[in-house]
């Protein structure tokens, strides 16, 4: 009988053990099976999570970051014991006890979910790790073996700290935030070393469901599981009860129920000058570099500057638009059933998209319209025992657009522009002696648009673009992307080509009409004034902007000629080679036309335009740095009294600086008394262009001083006419409000004058030479080039035929600029007179006078 019960409990021994040998067997079968060709777990040790690129200011304040996973890495070093200890409690509480997997938390979980409790994971964090890095996220038994495989071979490889670091900056915790520093941001904008216990623990509760563990949306199930983990770090010995009844108290406060301000609210509004810096080094890194490698960025921006820019460009836009009278601001229509509350109008108006990024300006929506006025709701704005209204008398400057685009009347009380629910921006009319509250005044954004750019003449480094009235409005930056035709913003560069080619200030140009057959028709260009006023020194052509003048140039000195010009200076790729071209016909951009004027104010050396001064990579290395000038004492701990560190310049000349002078000195003439004249006063010397193109569809003003060049340009984004525009009207105060602040700010000089010339005082109507001590409006000193004797008196016509009797303006009648008779030369060494009063029977055709 013994044997019998021997033999039987040895065959059932024999089989437990073949079936244990067998399962050990096949395990390891299995094992062996997934264990190969598994991602090489090591490159873990050298993986550099996506982190936010930051661009700071030139003061090092932080102004913008971008990142596709809001991340910011920390390491574990730098990470408070209270943050690790809360995620340790949280997802893995044997973290520092098992190899890779935790045997007894899979079988915890395994009695939990047998006790009817809730079915959990039993991941530990370095399976956690090797499925968010290296493995996909389905739910599968292969991919469970795989990443038990994997993370007993991760222990083997990296410390406990190391994969601690790896998961604490890789995790997702909600908002778009990755990592806990990122995390402690988003959610309390605080740094970690700054978190409570209680904010510690609610990070800790956010990896497993962090959709569900809103801190507004599931407030009770957020604080539900906060409390859990803040249990079990009780429990680890982590906090003692006291703190734990301390941190299960506190109330969940969050940047998300507007307990504290958002990490946003310390920066400002994204602008055209960071997203433009976004656009560009995206192109010149890549964008997954710029938006995952952890850049810091220092760009050129001067804040002050840039908020002055913004002012500026909007006051000239909605000056413009005001002053056509038409009414176009409403946003958009709300229901008037969400009206009924306060709380209800304030949620609905939050909702609303619409630009609040528009100093002053605030987002409004129409609650009641009376007999003559409208009662409104304003963002941002405690309401009052007595209501905020727009009165009557605010109104009768517009008239409605109907549906069908037909204006109606004026407008004479608040109900002809407004009706219930409708969203508008208003404004607080102030008294400008002392700021006291007027009233609430309507605002639209204009349809008429615009871009500003200033940058420094010597380094090209860009202190403030604004690309249109409102970042939040339109994203499209007019500075850097819109292509609009300088008109004669251009024309320096003819006369700069000209210069260069031995043509002075003095030369005469002859002002009358021309035909230019141009195959597809007649071109006949005339001058603004309709009017034409016969030979004319250079400098009044370009003080006056005389089309004919420069079309005449250009032919005469060849369209190749000034096509270099222009793609020298950056401001085309290339410029086809048509005499429309010469009065800035071809499209480019103001960003390329403000960097090409930076080279006639720094006297003629190639200026490249950057946003950036330097970057840096995650790990502090520059990776680009714009400023490539030399200082060649900055090895001396100290320099002689009276002297300055020498800083040695390898730009590019691309003009002889004796004609970059005298192109400025000819430009100055405009502010003074042509074109801009009356529309700029700084305080300082300056030069600068005026632009407006046909039917004024693109207005524009250039101009510089000593150390600073700024750019305007104005047009519908579509173009059509602007009545009653011109880029001195409209561009040129623009430019003068902004430069105003610039140089109380940076200063500002007389324009160096070079060496290798000498001035001689001209007739700047005649352009004949005149004594040293000749003094009157028509005296004006040009500088010529030593060793060059110049020759007055000689004219040139482009070759062109001329009309007969034709009259032509004198002085003193309309923009008259000729003088009593003149001899000249012609081209085949004839004499002839041109009489006071020429016309076109004076003049023999073509050739050179």
């Amino acid at each position: 009988m013994l044997r019998i019960i021997a033999s039987f409990f040895g065959a059932i021994f024999s089989w437990i053990t073949i079936g244990i040998v067998m399962a050990a067997l096949t395990i390891g079968a299995v094992f062996y099976m997934y264990g190969r060709d598994l991602p090489n777990h090591e490159q873990l040790a050298l993986y550099a999570p996506p982190t936010i690129s930051r661009i700071y200011s030139g003061e090092g304040q932080l102004i913008d970051e971008f990142a596709k996973e809001r991340r910011l890495f920390t390491p574990i070093e730098d990470i408070p014991d209270i943050v690790k200890q809360a995620f340790i409690s949280a997802e893995d509480k044997n973290f520092y006890q098992h190899h890779g997997y935790d045997p007894r938390g899979m079988v915890a979980a395994a009695l939990d979910a047998l006790r009817g409790g809730r079915l959990r994971g039993a991941s530990t964090i370095p399976q956690q790790v090797v499925k968010n890095f290296l493995l996909s996220s389905d739910r599968s038994a292969e991919r469970k073996i795989k990443e038990l495989i994997l993370s007993v071979r991760l222990e083997n490889t990296l410390s406990k700290d190391e994969i601690l670091e790896l998961y604490l900056n890789e995790i997702y915790l909600g908002q778009n935030s990755y990592g806990v520093t990122a995390a402690a941001q988003v959610y309390f904008n605080k740094t970690l070393e700054e978190l409570t216990v209680a904010e510690a623990a609610y990070l800790g509760a956010l990896p497993q469901q962090p959709a569900r563990t809103h801190p507004v949306r599931d407030r009770d199930f957020a604080i539900s599981r906060r409390d859990y983990v803040l249990r079990e770090m009780r429990e680890n010995g982590y906090i003692t009860a006291a703190q734990y009844d301390i941190a299960t108290e506190d109330p969940l406060r969050t940047v998300q129920a507007g307990d504290f301000d958002s990490f946003r609210s310390v920066m400002p509004p994204r602008d055209y000058f960071t997203d433009e810096i976004r656009r560009q080094l995206s192109r010149d890194f890549g964008t997954e570099e710029f938006f995952g490698g952890g850049l810091t960025i220092r760009a050129t921006i001067d804040p002050d500057l840039q908020r002055v820019a913004a002012l500026a460009l909007q006051h000239g836009l909605e000056t413009y638009d005001r002053g056509l009278g038409v009414w176009h601001g409403i946003v958009e229509t709300l229901d008037p059933a969400v009206l009924t509350t306060e709380a209800d109008w304030r949620k609905a108006l939050a909702d609303v998209d619409i630009a609040r990024d528009i100093e002053g300006w605030h987002p409004a929506v129409v609650l009641e319209v009376g007999n003559n006025d409208a009662r409104i709701g304003i963002e941002g704005i405690d309401e009052d025992d007595d209501g905020h209204w727009i009165p009557a008398k605010d109104v009768t400057w517009a008239r409605p657009r109907q549906e069908d685009g037909s204006l109606g009347n004026q407008a004479r009380v608040a109900g002809d522009l407004l009706e219930v629910g409708d969203v508008v921006h208003v404004r607080a009319m102030t008294s400008d002696s002392d700021g006291s509250f007027i009233r609430w005044t309507l605002r639209q954004i204009p349809e008429v648009q615009g871009g500003f750019m200033a940058m420094d003449v010597e380094n090209g480094r860009v202190l403030a673009m604004q690309g249109g009235f409102s970042y939040e409005d339109s994203v499209f930056n007019r500075a850097t992307q819109a292509t609009r035709q300088p008109g004669s913003s251009f024309k320096p560069f003819v006369y700069a080509s000209a210069l260069d080619s031995g043509f002075t200030p003095a030369t005469i140009i002859i002002d009358a009409p021309i035909e230019v057959d141009t195959g597809a028709g007649v071109w006949r260009p005339t001058n603004a004034s309709q009017q034409f006023y016969g030979p004319t020194p250079l400098r009044t052509g370009i003080e006056r902007s005389r089309n004919l003048m420069t079309v005449r140039l250009a032919q005469e000195i060849g369209m190749d000629l000034v096509a270099s010009y222009a793609e020298r200076f950056g401001v085309y790729d290339r410029l086809e080679p048509f005499l429309a071209n010469s009065l800035g016909a071809q499209e480019t951009t103001l960003f390329k036309m403000v960097a090409a004027y930076a080279m006639f104010a720094n006297g003629g050396e190639r200026v490249e335009p950057t946003l950036v001064d330097r970057v840096q990579n995650r790990w502090g290395e520059t990776i680009y740095r714009h400023d490539q000038r030399e200082c060649v004492d900055c090895e001396f701990a100290s320099l002689e009294p009276g002297l300055a560190p020498e800083i040695v310049s390898h730009n590019e000349r691309v003009m002889n600086a004796i004609t970059a002078y005298q192109l400025t000195s000819m430009m100055q003439g405009v502010v003074q008394r042509g074109t801009a004249a009356g529309r700029v006063n700084v305080g300082v010397p300056v030069a600068g262009k005026t632009g407006t193109t046909n039917d004024a569809k693109d207005v524009w003003f250039v101009g510089f001083t000593s150390n600073i060049v700024a750019g305007c340009y104005i047009g519908y984004d579509r173009p059509r006419r602007m009545p009653g525009a011109s880029g001195g009207g409209m561009c040129a105060p623009v430019w003068n409000e902004f430069m105003k602040v610039a140089t109380e700010k940076y200063g500002g000089g007389k324009f160096d004058v070079p060496p290798g010339g000498r001035f001689i005082k001209i007739d700047r109507f005649t352009g004949a030479r005149l004594p040293d001590d000749a003094q009157g409006e028509n005296v004006v000193a040009e500088y010529f080039r030593s060793g060059e004797e110049p020759v007055f008196g000689v004219m040139f016509d482009g070759g062109w035929a001329m009309g007969s009797n034709l009259p032509m303006f004198a002085p003193g009648e309309g923009d008259g600029v000729i003088d009593q008779g003149v001899t000249v030369e012609t081209s085949d060494g004839q004499v002839t007179i041109i009489p006071d009063k020429a016309d076109f029977g004076t003049l023999s055709t073509g050739g050179l006078y």
